[in-house]
């Protein structure tokens, strides 16, 4: 019993592959696992240390005009189809699943011309050119949002599985979250959080909000800057005359959350990106978000992630280019001030979270596996 996963350079292609694995490991022991990513991404720091074995092969994205890099590209794009089949011909998976990114475009094409079951899983709204291409080859599509349907011409081929998340951020509960940070459980929580590496037009934003969301609200603010804007924001909110001692019991500024499950089981309001793993989350924990979509992410998506839940009434969108500390201010306000729209908002976005994505997509490939 054998199973090859790919998906590479962003750990949002990873973590939900290594979710599933781990839930294939939890059903059949036996079950071998091989990923196979490029030497550049992510998932060389992060799938080794899970205890799976990692094969990288040569890939990267197309550039968009007729150059240099282009005939570069294509043939890294040969190399990696080369090596994708010989990892492949070596390991005999019983089955292939792509997560996205540009490695699993050699990977699953290789596994189809071998005639290896495949499967791939669109994270996002929009999705990447990649995906599009390889689901006219695939035996099924998972999708997260059912609004990325219409971008596949092959609709027979779509389950809208929704995407894995952990299982310590289905399980934690709100006490346990407070009782971590050692919050007032009668006094409202917010998190702000611009993901692993952070986000400095949130961060920024933030320095600009604090006045009044001190001054307006007994809020109690989680904001974890990212490891590369600490310091910076740190400098900037004691320049806004802001004493951090002074409200130690109601500002953790972090570099990075460990342990995001507890941040966001004690939450009333959340403040991120609008990243596909990060979202899922935030539906499955049913949370109200204020989004600020990534402007420079591929085709995209970012914006048309936060779409699906502002359509939805589950979270308020705020574009990059409009962010100021007086409109997210204004946005988390009315939202803590409202009781009514805070709980209709997360009622909204649990409607959107699907618990039970991993076991769905599990049960689905299990069929496949000898």
């Amino acid at each position: 019993m054998r199973v090859l996963l790919s998906g590479g350079g962003t750990g949002g292609h990873i973590y939900p592959a290594l979710a599933l694995a781990d839930e294939l490991k939890r059903r059949h022991p036996e079950c071998e696992i091989l990923y196979v990513g490029t030497a550049r991404g992510l998932e060389n720091k992060i799938v080794p240390p899970r205890g799976y074995k990692l094969k990288n092969i040569h890939a990267e994205g197309l550039p968009r005009k007729l150059n240099l890099d282009l005939l570069r590209s294509f043939t890294k794009a040969f190399q990696g189809l080369g090596e994708a089949r010989r990892i492949i011909k070596n390991f005999k998976p019983d089955l292939v699943l792509g997560t996205g990114g540009y490695v699993c475009g050699p990977v699953v094409l290789s596994a189809y011309l071998l005639k290896v079951p495949t499967f791939i899983h669109e994270q996002n709204a929009m999705p990447g050119v990649t995906n599009k291409i390889l689901s006219r080859f695939v035996d099924r599509v998972f999708v997260n949002f059912a609004e990325s349907e219409k971008y596949f011409k092959c609709k027979d081929k779509i389950i809208i599985s929704g995407l894995p998340v952990r299982a310590e951020v289905l399980t934690t509960a709100r006490d346990e979250g407070i009782a971590y940070f050692g919050l007032d459980e009668n006094k409202p929580i917010m998190l702000v959080s611009g993901g692993s590496r952070g986000a400095r037009s949130i961060n920024k934003a933030m320095v600009e909000a604090y006045p009044r969301l001190l001054s307006e609200s007994d809020v109690q603010i989680i904001h974890a800057t990212g490891r590369d804007g600490y310091e910076e924001t740190k400098k900037l909110i004691l320049d806004k005359g802001i004493d951090l001692a002074k409200y130690s019991a109601r500002i953790r500024l972090e570099p990075y959350l460990e342990h995001m499950e507890y941040a966001l089981a004690a939450c009333d309001v959340t403040v991120a990106r609008a990243g596909a793993t990060n979202l899922a989350e935030i539906c499955a924990c049913g949370k109200a978000a204020v989004l600020v979509p990534y402007p420079f992410a591929s085709e995209n998506h970012q914006e048309y992630n936060a779409r699906v839940l502002a359509d939805a009434k589950a979270a308020e969108m705020i574009l990059d280019k409009d962010l100021n500390g007086e409109i997210l201010a204004e946005k988390v306000l009315h939202i803590l001030n409202d009781d009514g729209l805070r709980e209709q908002m997360s009622v909204e976005s649990a409607k959107l979270g699907k618990k039970d994505s991993l076991n769905e997509i599990a049960d689905f490939l299990e069929q496949y596996l000898t």
